[in-house]
């Protein structure tokens, strides 16, 4: 019989102008893959931020139990003395230290303030070995990729003795061969004695790997699944999760091209920091109006970097090629050209690009839009409030007002106020990177709704998106990226996951990679 690990008992959390956890009951038992979801919004990330002390006792009711102890914890420190250690989104690791410096950071192995860098790397080793990372514990962080940087955020935890290991949207960022590894990590942790709890919106991956579901609803437990007593599947997920049935994940649409809106010839661009490496290889693509293009490929095949360097020359060096618009030659030499030739990037990384975390709703709204507002330099306050709250009904921002922090904002919120920025600047062309990165079904059924809205009124939409159905679900055309260059082209008809993949295969023996 299973023993109680956690319980969280009738957990209540408000913030200002909101209520974000309402007697919340979660259980989790010992030595199982508990998964936690839900939209947007709501209380997910809250809960475990109650849990791991980041919202300290006193700021919530409740009890909190762990391993049969009421605990009342004031920071996070105090939970992580019980191994109890959260693993955010956003990964906290600093890129120019190693990442045995990254292991072992604020938990050093020191005597009387003095490292012992001999003993840091061998355990870091000995840690790196558990989570199946073979990169030396000596590299920078900033020279792996992302899904290695999650396993070393995993040996940090484990550096900690964790017995609750809490991940919160950990594959977000990851390809499926990465996410797959990934996931084998956290069932061979469970052989070992670890309990987690999973938070993630790919509900593929909590089908595969959970022994237990929650499912929370604007504050509230709806539902609780378990895998040994009850029939698991996306459909009575989403439907819990959302309140309705939602029976197609990308909303119907027929397309109605026009003419040529944008076209690139030749372009290419060299690595910022290596200066003879060619990172952007000869790139040649068009899209028409009332057109959503898919850029599809591994990740790092360098489909980011093609945007950034399109938008405004926003990444790389050495610029050569040529960029039109509507049959004309445009010269885009900084962000400010491209939103003067009306095309908007929503970025991947909205936190650190996409948003000012700590100003307000309407502030990061009209951020590209000021110059509708003004007359001489003057803002025109009152259209500023009109126009920003209609965005937050057409939208469906999910906030206590216009003077809601951003910060204080769900993923899938924070999301939508970076693409009403860029809407609200009225851009013919707007490139989306990963624009449903870390978004829950529902969110994301908002979103592709309101790209087809776009496309509609005759806008073209350029999307980068690591989920390939997404792609397939959503484009009229797909370029595939691969090693900076494009590697083919397909139609909506002709595109799928295998031809997509046998298109990058092919292109890699071509170049001998």
């Amino acid at each position: 019989m299973a023993t109680i690990h956690l319980e969280m008992r009738n957990i209540t959390k408000a913030f200002p102008g909101m209520k974000a956890l309402d007697s919340v009951n979660l259980t989790v038992n010992n030595q199982e893959i508990h998964a936690i979801v839900g939209e947007n919004g709501a209380g997910k990330s809250t809960l475990m931020k109650v849990l791991s002390g980041v919202h300290p006792h006193g700021t919530f009711e409740g009890e909190i139990i762990f391993n049969g102890n009421v605990c009342s914890f004031a920071n996070i420190k105090d939970s992580e003395k019980l191994g109890i250690v959260i693993i955010h989104q956003e990964l906290a690791l600093i890129p120019f230290l190693s990442i045995a410096e990254n292991i072992f950071l604020g938990n050093e192995r020191a005597v009387n303030g003095v490292i012992n860098w001999n003993k840091s790397i061998v355990e870091a080793n000995k840690l790196l070995d558990k989570v199946g990372l073979k990169d030396n514990s000596t590299t920078l962080v900033e020279n792996i990729g992302v899904g290695k940087q999650q396993l070393v955020e995993i040996a940090k935890a484990l550096s900690k003795e964790a017995k609750l290991l809490i991940l919160d949207e950990p594959t977000a960022a990851l390809n499926d061969d990465e996410s797959n590894k990934l996931l084998s990590l956290l069932l061979e942790l469970k052989k070992k004695g670890i309990t987690s709890i999973l938070i993630s919106h790919k509900l593929n991956e909590i089908e595969k790997i959970a022994d237990a579901i929650t499912i929370i609803r604007d504050g509230r437990v709806i539902d609780n699944l378990h895998k040994s007593t009850d029939i698991i599947d996306e459909e009575r997920i989403i439907k819990s999760m959302v309140g309705r049935e939602i029976t197609d994940l990308y909303p119907a649409r027929s397309p109605q091209l026009g003419d040529e809106i944008f076209r690139v010839e030749n372009w290419t661009v060299f690595h910022p920091e290596h200066a003879d490496t060619i990172a952007i290889d000869n790139i040649n693509f068009n899209v028409k109006k009332g057109e959503v293009v898919g850029f599809a490929g591994l990740m790092g095949a360098g489909r980011t970097e093609i945007a950034m360097s399109l938008f405004g020359k926003s990444w790389g060096k050495k610029h050569s090629g040529k960029i039109y618009k509507e049959g004309k030659q445009i010269l885009l030499n900084s962000v400010s050209d491209a939103i003067e030739n009306k095309i908007a990037y929503v970025t991947e990384d909205r936190k650190s690009y996409g948003l000012i975390l700590i100003n307000n709703i309407m502030k990061n709204l009209t951020l590209a839009s000021l110059r509708f507002f003004s007359r001489i330099n003057i803002i025109n306050k009152n259209q500023e409030v009109l126009t920003s709250g209609e965005y937050l009904t057409k939208l469906n921002i999910k906030c206590s007002g216009l003077k809601q922090k951003v910060e204080d904002l769900s993923g899938g919120n924070q999301q939508k106020v970076v693409l009403g920025k860029w809407i609200m600047a009225d851009p013919d062309i707007l490139i989306l990177d990963e624009p449903t990165r870390g978004i829950d079904v529902g969110a994301k059924f908002e979103i592709y709704t309101i790209i087809n809205d776009l496309v509609k009124k005759g806008k073209s939409v350029i999307m980068i998106s690591s989920e390939m159905p997404e792609l397939l679900g959503m484009c009229d055309r797909i370029y595939i990226i691969a090693e900076g260059c494009i590697a083919g082209e397909l139609t909506a008809k002709k595109a799928s996951q295998e031809s997509i993949m046998k298109c990058i295969i092919t292109h890699s023996r071509k170049r001998g990679i």
